[in-house]
């Protein structure tokens, strides 16, 4: 086996994309060699990072990524491809399986084998991207914990928002979701929930007997949408904080209703598991309930916008933008045969 030539997006700059020239070194021993099919640009943390608004110091938390949060940097973590080469001691994999990585978008790849996920034959390997997505999905699920026949509202109906939201409608909950633009408020209802364009405590109690929601969700990505959480929520109901928002500040008022509501605020984040859940789940049973799931969820609904990866500029640029009926931008990859 040989190097062979790659290509992958940076940001070199706020706003400032470049496709850089790559070798994808030959699979060592435990390791395999990938092509792209397809990869998803993450709309809240990676929009984050093309916009500058990341921490400079801030470490890198995944192995896959290069360079740092000052600039250049590659980003991203939601790829899916084909084995094309298998390195000494893989078992594992064939050549030719369909797979899932935490990995920056780039044409081909080599990576430890461990860090990569076979995906079920049923599912579309193009969809394999959303991974990522439906994992920190699951975990936002596990540290709400609707008990059954609770309000759940869920503010924002971005990919996270509405994978929640399909998630969620699994649990038995009564799922509201929030969402200003139309269409990613009908793909809301079409998953079954109960959508608003917008909510206040009025409207919220008058569909819980006045109680208020049981739990919300702000996954908006906006932390002005903070505040609107808690005074949405009923009295010892719980907030689940699922946005990063970076560098953003956000400004709370505690000293009314979430101080005599004895409200709970909760941050979800996918690089650790909800404690409740511990010791019977771990990263692998997690992991395994993705792949389980990944073919029953409907993803195929949630692209809007298919743009080459030759064409990456575009799509950021397209992101930046946020026009209507924006849902999730894939980048799409020529298939490459297997290499030896």
């Amino acid at each position: 086996m040989k190097p062979l030539p790659a290509q992958a997006i940076w940001f070199t700059a706020p706003h400032t994309v470049s496709i850089r020239e790559e070798i994808a070194p030959p699979p060592a021993y435990g390791e395999v060699r990938i092509a792209a099919i397809a990869s998803l640009i993450s709309h809240g943390t990676e929009r984050l990072v093309y916009c500058g608004e990341v921490d400079p110091t801030l470490s890198l938390d995944l192995p896959t990524l290069q360079g740092s949060f000052a600039f250049p940097i590659k980003y991203g973590y939601a790829i899916a491809g084909r084995v094309i080469d298998i390195g000494p001691g893989v078992e594992q994999f064939q050549i030719g399986d369909p797979v899932a990585a935490l990995h920056p978008h780039q044409t081909i790849f080599t990576l430890p084998a461990h860090l990569v996920k076979r995906l079920p034959d049923t599912l579309d390997p193009a969809l394999g991207g959303f991974y990522a997505n439906v994992e920190t999905a699951l975990t936002i699920c596990h540290d709400t914990a609707p008990k059954l026949g609770e309000t759940v509202v869920v503010l924002g109906q971005g990919v996270v928002g509405l994978l929640v939201t399909q998630l969620l409608q699994r649990t038995g909950a009564q799922v509201i979701a929030v969402e200003p633009d139309a269409h990613r408020r009908a793909l809301a209802a079409q998953f079954g929930a109960t959508t608003l364009a917008q909510a206040d405590p009025a409207t919220i109690a008058e569909l819980t007997d006045g109680r208020g929601a049981d739990i919300v969700v702000e996954v908006s990505g906006s932390p002005a949408t903070l505040q609107q959480a808690i005074e949405l929520t009923a009295v010892e109901g719980l907030v689940v904080v699922a946005s990063w928002y970076g560098q953003k500040p956000a400004s709370l008022i505690l000293g009314g209703h979430f101080h005599r509501g004895r409200i709970r605020l909760r941050s979800s984040q996918v690089g650790r598991l909800a404690p409740e859940t511990l010791p019977r789940w771990d990263y692998a049973r997690r992991s395994a309930t993705v792949m389980n799931l990944l073919p029953r969820l409907c993803l195929n609904e949630l692209i809007s916008n298919r743009i080459p990866f030759v064409q990456a500029a575009a799509a950021y640029d397209l992101l930046n933008q946020t026009p209507p009926g924006l849902v999730q931008v894939m980048l799409t990859y020529a298939e490459h045969a297997p290499q030896t």
